[in-house]
């Protein structure tokens, strides 16, 4: 497998850093003040489906995502709003797991929060200060010495530190670029340096350490480090250079990193306006559909997000759903290598998903083509299933019901009086009341119903 490198600034081979075959992978989560945008969906969407090629392709892979759940955002949310710390980061991540549930993203192996790792951060702030790394500015909190690590700015391959944003300014710093480790605060946690709360660039460094336990002589603590592109600086150059000063080791041996996301051709910012929540786009379309969206531009490539396009991305969705309809209730046999090897093939060479979906397409156009020509055609009809299975696998789609799907967007009283008006229909077929049945069918119209008559039943769709 191949992958691009963001500190190489190339593709690379995939090889694990420290265990063949064992892949961990740190994925930079949210910070828990507000819903969850489509940056965050862009961002977990395109690494979950990381995880899925390496474990289809034989790896172990144990995966973290954390939550920053203090920070001087969340802060200002508890004055503005009156609430404490822990009402609003538990709402917020309930609110982001319920979407990343509704967009088929695979669950963690660890989740850890900021604070639940205040000792984590306080043991690895006392190993940079052992080693001369962090000093103290009197009444403000802990600075890490950025002069003490020689491969600083190496990653974003910055030189111009003017232009350096997100980065603190304050007058009794070292050095222009040292970010803090601690601010102190007499509000929160005990510390030997001050009581205060961790800044943001000492969170993540942490939570490896204490999750992955790299072990002393390896040259990276962990395979991959991923997350959106506006981290590569500050965030994630200030966690490579207190991993080299505090442990002595690289903290990744491959930087991953997703591109923007861009609301009709604008980048997607609260300041203008546009910052698309994600529970927004859920009431558009269904989750799954959205994932697929997000899902069909490169994940390296800026996404320019409309809803246009997401409404054209699941009709492209749901032709697959028709053919999983179609074969409703087939068991599955074994895959088609050819198929399965394709659609790896082009996801080895660092997530190529327009190749991959493209193989997805050309089998669904295929599979139609063969069963309406051979339409008993038994070995046919299960391995098309058994490729349906692996694709849903791999790119995490089609874990809906193949009914239900074309039900979405119609409301539970309304499904009630759909399902009720069929039972009528039924029972006025049974009595021969061929009138009647056709009156509730015309009706059944009326409310945007399209009725199929099965051996298993009448079903219907949302028209």
């Amino acid at each position: 497998m191949k992958i691009y490198d963001s500190a190489h600034k190339e593709k690379l081979d995939f090889i694990p850093a420290n265990e063949p075959n064992t892949v961990n992978i740190y994925v930079c989560g949210p910070t828990v003040y507000d819903d969850a945008h489509l940056g965050h969906a862009r961002s977990s969407i395109s690494f979950d489906l990381l995880r899925r090629v390496l474990c289809e392709l034989g790896f172990s892979v144990k995966f973290a995502r954390n939550y920053t759940d203090i920070d001087d955002k969340i802060l200002h949310k508890m004055t503005t709003t009156g609430k404490s710390l822990e009402q609003i980061t538990e709402h917020y991540i309930a609110s982001f797991e319920a979407d990343m549930k509704a967009m088929n993203v695979l669950e963690p192996d660890f989740k850890p929060k900021a604070t639940e790792s205040i000792a984590d951060i306080i043991a690895y702030i006392k190993k940079l200060e052992a080693n001369g790394a962090a000093y103290i500015v009197e009444g403000d909190g802990v600075y890490f010495d950025t002069s003490l690590d020689d491969e600083y700015l190496s990653l974003s391959g910055r030189k111009d530190e003017n232009l350096q944003a997100r980065v603190e300014r304050e007058a009794h710093k070292k050095n222009e670029k040292d970010f803090a480790l601690w601010k102190f605060d007499e509000n929160y946690y005990d510390a030997p340096f001050g009581k205060g709360r961790p800044g943001w660039h000492s969170e993540c460094v942490a939570m490896i350490y204490r999750i992955f336990k790299p072990k002393e002589g390896q040259k990276y603590q962990i395979d991959i480090h991923c997350g959106g592109s506006d981290l590569i600086f500050p965030h994630h150059e200030n966690e490579a250079a207190q991993c080299r000063c505090a442990c002595k080791q690289n903290l990744a041996k491959y930087w991953m990193h997703n591109g923007f996301v861009q609301i009709n051709n604008e980048k997607m910012s609260k300041s203008l306006g546009n910052s698309f929540f994600i529970k927004d786009a859920l009431k558009i379309a269904p989750g799954e559909a959205l994932r697929f969206y997000l899902l069909s531009t490169h994940y390296r490539a800026n996404f320019n997000y409309s809803i246009d396009d997401l409404s054209a991305s699941k009709k492209r969705l749901d032709k697959i759903y028709r053919l999983k309809k179609r074969l409703s209730g087939v068991a599955a046999s074994e895959v088609n290598t050819s198929f399965k090897q394709g659609i790896l093939d082009f996801l080895s060479d660092d997530l190529n998903i327009s190749g991959a979906l493209a193989t997805l397409d050309e089998m669904v156009n295929d599979a139609n083509a063969a069963l309406d020509n051979s339409p008993k055609d038994k070995a046919l009809k299960a391995q098309t299933v058994a490729n349906l299975e692996f694709a849903g696998r791999v790119f995490g789609i089609l874990e809906n019901d193949e009914n239900e799907w074309f039900q979405w967007g119609v409301s539970d009283t309304l499904k009630e009086r759909i399902n009720s008006l069929i039972a009528a229909r039924q029972i006025a077929k049974k009595d021969k009341n061929f009138e009647l049945a056709d009156s509730i069918r015309s009706e059944l119209g009326e409310l945007g119903v399209e009725l199929m008559d099965t051996p298993a039943g009448t079903v219907w769709e949302k028209i």
